[in-house]
């Protein structure tokens, strides 16, 4: 592991310790999208927590009786405990289920500049990485780099399902955080052949990849937070970045697969139009698609998304010939 996440050694063992534990007691939560979120926990009897899916999941206030007495000083003794003025606590972590592995990420709500996101998104992203490494698997020994990883769920999904063929993962973003939440993912999932990369985008990692993901941020936050902004008028350029930079790094016969999302204004897709020319120009095969046509609807009361129709999310697939 690098500087960035020896730095944050004692989160890094305490989520883990948390996870080995939730595991032990059968623990399993779906997360749902932020306004789903709201709507369950807005509902009667949801106020404080009751059980441990209530803590950590629903990201419910609770009781400190509610939790064995080594829970509590591991939330404590990683800063992971919230206290509030009426006696109660609540988690900043929260762990959800996916393809039989739990992930550590940050608490609803999502506030904090570098707070880590995991959410429906994140499972339409490995359920297509999946189905890419099913169509075509990766070659022994590849190399398979999640840029942007958050808390890891993409690349470490992709590296499990091509374990035959006994992948090299690297894990890279410009979040610390993050990457301690990602370490902390890999060592629950039991993947010790990992490299983690701290820095903007390609420049935090060394060589050319067999297999590029990324699922990173397409929104247009007005406050700017890590997880969440994309850049460009509506989000988009975080992605023509990734794919400018990330194409340019791909060994022969390499693919780089991009989950992400775009604003449709006038039935016109920014990102599509943006990245055409670049795809002409290198010649490669690629293919492009909408795999849900109406996601995160709420973002269209937002003043930055006042001309868009809706939010799409769509998978591009590049693939530089052998």
């Amino acid at each position: 592991m690098n500087a960035a996440v020896d730095g944050g050694v004692v989160l890094a063992e305490a989520l883990v310790a948390l996870g080995r534990w939730l595991q032990s007691t059968g623990y399993a939560f779906t997360t749902v999208t932020p306004a789903t979120q709201a709507r369950v926990n807005a509902r009667p009897g949801a106020a404080h927590a009751h059980t441990v899916r209530d803590v950590f999941g629903w990201s419910r206030p609770f009781a400190p009786v509610l939790l064995p007495p080594h829970v509590l000083d591991l939330l404590e003794g990683a800063g992971l405990a919230e206290h509030r003025g009426d006696g109660l606590l609540r988690s900043r972590v929260r762990y959800s289920s996916l393809h039989g592995q739990l992930y550590a990420h940050s608490a609803w709500p999502t506030t904090e500049e570098d707070a880590v996101f995991f959410g429906p998104d994140t499972v339409r992203f490995v359920d297509l990485l999946r189905g890419e490494l099913d169509r075509a698997p990766l070659g022994e020994g590849g190399r398979i780099l999640d840029m942007g990883c958050g808390a890891g769920p993409g690349g470490l999904a992709a590296a499990q399902h091509a374990r035959a063929a006994q992948p090299r993962l690297v894990l890279a973003d410009i979040n610390p955080r993050a990457l301690r939440f990602a370490a902390a993912n890999a060592a629950l999932a039991g993947w010790q052949d990992v490299t983690f990369a701290q820095g903007d985008l390609f420049g935090a990692v060394d060589g050319a990849f067999d297999f590029i993901v990324a699922n990173p941020p397409y929104l247009n936050d007005a406050a700017q937070r890590t997880y969440r902004h994309g850049g460009g008028r509506w989000g988009e350029g975080l992605s023509v970045r990734i794919v400018r930079e990330g194409v340019e790094r791909l060994a022969p016969g390499g693919r780089l697969v991009l989950y992400t999302g775009v604003a449709i204004a006038e039935g016109i897709d920014p990102l599509l139009e943006a990245l055409q020319p670049l795809l002409h120009q290198r010649g490669w095969p690629w293919r492009y698609r909408e795999l849900d046509p109406d996601v995160f609807g709420e973002e269209l009361d937002e003043p930055a998304y006042a001309d868009a129709e809706r939010i799409a999310a769509v998978a591009l697939l590049v693939e530089r010939p052998a």
